[in-house]
């Protein structure tokens, strides 16, 4: 593949190496251990190290340090997880170093990722997720504690947004205080909280970025529906490794692709629909041992299913019953229905999935913009904004 070759290089976060520099981004209810096994499982099948590093659904610090058994299996990994990677969201200098000091007390992680970009108004309305880089000593305050919990052996890295909006721009500050502060990498998500997930990503902010941050690597994220997606912005923005989001949605063997993309091949995975249900039945296995239920289990596949048959010839009433699946023995029987040998149909599986919205107005706090500094009154709420519903 043309190109390709300059890409090729390993991606370092702190005493870690990446022999394949891709990332999968945390997305609540979704990359749990088991969809995170699955996605290993093809990154494998290119790679000597799983190709990638896959981070574990964000978990706040709150409920880590409230003691939320719930949150503590959230961070918990699997035996092949190496490196152990952890999202953690916080708003409070000490609840964030505490959570970090009770990681590492349990030894349960090898990898900390910090979210700044959830642009979910049930939090940013209060101060937090990606409007509150815009308080920059705060942010200092919070990235630093991580930093100095987590110790040399566990590498902190940021993951934000390019602002609030195009008058309030947060992700230069952002970049230049992670790296003081010690962070081993920062992820950019090219679009503002406004953008929410619409529209293009701009890689050009991520371009910024990595000419201004020079000392630890600058990780881009946004609009990589294809392997061929990951090597152009690397080669467009200089950065220095991908983050893998809703690109990933049903189609967990875009890792085998961006793996063998990395190593040079022109291998590409292009499941039939045969593949597509043997592939979806071996996540419904993978949830069973996770959960240890199979009634639940089958329940969190269902959220699946729209985005596993994307494009495929699976009618609207058949989507809707495999969507409704109540068991194992339920779910083979209606994929034994499928005309499993049809053949993978090129460009309707290829690009967006998921919800992309429209731009949304910015929910902040009465007078959150008119200083960089955060204030009494601001400071009061900010707790209210540690909920369990963030994503970058």
């Amino acid at each position: 593949m043309p190109g390709t070759g300059a890409a090729r290089r390993a991606l370092t976060i702190g005493p870690h190496t990446i022999d394949t520099p891709v990332v999968l981004a945390p997305m609540a209810g979704i990359t749990n251990m088991a969809f995170r096994l699955l996605c290993r499982e093809f990154g494998a099948l290119h790679s000597e190290d799983d190709g990638g590093l896959y981070v574990g659904e964000m978990v706040t610090t709150r409920a880590l340090v409230e003691d939320h058994k719930e949150s503590w299996r959230l961070v918990t990994m699997g035996e092949r997880e190496t490196p152990r990677s952890v999202q953690l969201y916080g708003v409070d200098p000490a609840t964030v170093r505490r959570a970090v000091e009770m990681i590492r007390e349990r030894d349960l992680a090898d990898h900390i990722d910090l979210n700044f970009g959830c642009p979910v108004p049930k939090v940013t309305r209060r101060g937090g997720g990606g409007v509150l880089p815009w308080k920059t000593e705060l942010f200092t305050r919070i990235v630093s504690a991580a930093v100095q919990a987590a110790g040399p052996e566990v590498p902190v890295t940021v993951k934000t947004r390019i602002g609030i909006d195009d008058e309030h721009r947060t992700f230069r500050d952002a970049g230049l205080i992670a790296q003081e502060v010690g962070a081993a990498a920062i992820a950019l998500h090219g679009r503002t909280v406004v953008q929410h997930y619409s529209g293009q990503a701009r890689w050009q902010a991520i371009t910024e970025l990595k000419e201004l941050v020079t000392d630890i690597p600058v990780l881009g994220n946004g609009d990589i529906w294809s392997a061929e997606d990951a090597i152009e912005m690397m080669e467009q923005t200089g950065c220095d490794g991908v983050v893998v989001g809703r690109g990933c949605q049903g189609r967990p063997w875009l890792f085998a692709d961006l793996a063998a993309a990395f190593a040079g091949k022109p291998d590409r995975v292009r499941p039939t629909l045969g593949d597509v249900a043997t592939i979806l039945r071996r996540h419904a296995e993978l949830l069973v041992e996770y959960y240890e239920d199979e009634g639940r289990a089958v329940r969190d596949l269902r959220k699946h299913v729209a985005w596993y048959f994307k494009g495929y010839p699976v009618g609207g009433e058949m989507r809707h019953r495999l969507a409704t699946m109540e068991s194992l023995a339920d779910l083979d029987a209606k994929l034994a229905e499928l005309d499993l040998a049809s053949p993978y149909p090129g460009a309707a599986v290829e690009g967006p999935r998921g919800r992309a919205g429209t731009p949304k107005k910015a929910h902040v706090p009465e007078g959150w913009m008119t200083s960089r500094e955060l204030s009494t009154e601001h400071a009061a709420r900010l707790h209210e904004a540690e909920l369990d519903t963030s994503g970058g």
